[in-house]
């Protein structure tokens, strides 16, 4: 869509500072970073014109409102009244039917959204956590045996390790037999790799979302089927039996919520953990500071593990009424985009933003969100994983390092690793 077009239709022309390009996103993240420094310092809540690498292109977008600053951020993350998930998450406006497949109560308002949110709650018991922490020392450790002592020293560090972790807990977690457990990977996989040409292979990118959702839900089906004649101690039993107030998930709640943390659960962790050994080749003196007492500074590492990689670049709402943000006019019905990578190196908050400082603290990152409603539910098992893999990875093969600059997803929702190679000495 022209400039002129998108002036016409909303009566305000389109940001000098453009981020909506293939380029743009094509782009480093550090190239990307001089850009949002740009736009934080002068044109902070922007009007762009609609993104190009869409799922769904929509002829009749208008275009969004990129919001880069930390507290701009937060004003949006937290005003749930008036900025809304119910129309859908990502830059395009999906189908309602969709949303409900995938996105479980990530793209619902309340007062829906908390009710699904209490009863899934319900399914975490102290129990069911204190068992979650242990499989994740077990499966850190397990992960790290399958490689540390590879004569050759070297893997390509994303399959090899990064994806596993992730992998292994969710499937324990829920439940997911081995059989099936390679083909909920892939299809997670699917779900964010719309915008990579890689990955795509030439095929239409909602088609695969599309395709990807309906065989996890088949997945889903088959093992909650099978948990109500035969319950156990996994997540998905847990979510059958979960109740509040006499009110139960349905079969199609409890899948849209196995679509969700089968792609949140995997991605925050694969692709922070792949990023932060790239931190560590470019900045020697923070893993050898992490390593001199690991296990008291780990805590604090693991949310700058958080920032300065970013996983989750993008997020949307929805102006559901006639606002204000950052001095400029929101209109109801209008997108608001926040730029999580933008937000985490704002100077406003973070001394030296540009830093990877394991020891920064405090350190209020949007790694999770902004806070509000929508505050990511995963945030403590992310963190539990990420402590548990680099206790292993310091203590077993500290000199990890890459050997060649990582391969990146093509991707404006996830910052994503494809490969990466690095080389240790074997254990």
């Amino acid at each position: 869509m022209s400039v002129q077009s998108g002036t016409a239709t909303t009566g305000r022309g389109y940001s000098a500072v453009d981020i909506s390009s293939r380029e743009f996103w094509d782009a480093t993240a550090e190239e990307r970073e001089r850009t949002f420094a740009r736009l934080r310092a002068e044109d902070p809540v922007s009007w762009q014109r609609p993104i190009e690498n869409a799922v769904a292109p929509d002829p009749d977008d208008p275009g969004y409102w990129a919001v880069v600053t930390h507290a701009d951020i937060t004003a949006v993350s937290t005003a749930n009244d008036v900025f809304v998930s119910g129309q859908g998450v990502l830059f395009d406006a999906l189908p309602p039917e969709f949303l409900e497949m995938t996105q479980s109560f990530m793209a619902m308002d309340n007062p829906r959204h908390n009710e699904l949110r209490k009863i899934v709650q319900k399914a975490f018991t102290p129990k069911q956590i204190r068992r979650i922490d242990d499989q994740v020392e077990q499966a850190a450790r397990e992960v790290v045996d399958s490689f540390a002592a590879e004569p050759s020293g070297e893997i390509e560090f994303v399959e090899g390790c990064a994806a596993r972790l992730p992998l292994r807990m969710f499937a324990a977690m829920f439940g997911v037999p081995e059989h099936l457990q390679e083909e909920t990977a892939s299809a997670a996989q699917e779900i964010v790799s719309w915008a990579d040409p890689e990955h795509l292979a030439g095929r239409d990118p909602a088609q695969v979302q599309l395709e990807a959702a309906q065989k996890l839900h088949t997945i889903a089906a088959e093992i909650i089927a099978e948990r109500r004649e035969n319950p156990t101690e996994d997540l998905f039993t847990g979510l059958i039996q979960a109740e509040v107030d006499g009110r139960q998930l349905t079969d199609a709640e409890i899948g849209a919520f196995f679509v969700l943390l089968s792609v949140a659960g995997n991605d925050t962790t694969k692709h922070t953990s792949t990023l932060t050994i790239k931190h560590f080749t470019e900045n020697p003196d923070q893993r050898e500071w992490l390593a001199a007492d690991l296990d008291e500074r780990i805590g604090t590492a693991v949310e700058e593990f958080i920032r300065y990689a970013t996983p989750v670049m993008t997020f949307r709402r929805t102006a559901v009424a006639d606002t204000e943000l950052g001095g400029r006019p929101i209109r109801a019905g209008e997108k608001v985009v926040m730029f999580y990578p933008s937000g985490n190196r704002d100077a406003a908050v973070f001394d030296s933003p540009g830093a990877f400082d394991l020891s920064r603290s405090p350190n209020p990152h949007v790694g999770f969100g902004g806070g509000g409603t929508h505050f990511c539910l995963g945030n403590q098992l992310a963190k539990t994983m990420l402590r548990a893999l680099f206790r292993e990875i310091l203590t077993r093969i500290p000199d990890i390092h890459v050997t060649a600059e990582p391969e990146l997803l093509g991707t404006n929702f996830i910052r994503g690793v494809k490969r990466q190679q690095v080389a240790f000495t074997p254990e």
